[in-house]
């Protein structure tokens, strides 16, 4: 499997973590045309185009075992 493949409810990490600086992993919410993240540290919702998220996603941290 791909490292930067990824799925619903799996935790990334993004190559610059969240302003808020509590975490730098975020959960896979939403997919779609965009994929929406959730912080992990401060509960923030970030939505991003596929291709600018995939540009960004460093790695799959863990995935979701319900999904796979």
């Amino acid at each position: 499997m791909d490292p930067k493949e990824f799925g619903m409810g799996d935790i990334v990490q993004m190559k610059k973590p969240h302003p808020c600086k509590k975490s730098p992993y975020f959960k896979v919410v939403r997919m779609g045309a965009d994929i929406k993240i959730k912080c992990e540290g401060c509960g923030a919702v970030i939505m991003l185009a596929r291709h600018e998220f995939q540009r960004k996603l460093k790695k799959v941290i863990e995935r979701n075992e319900e999904t796979n």
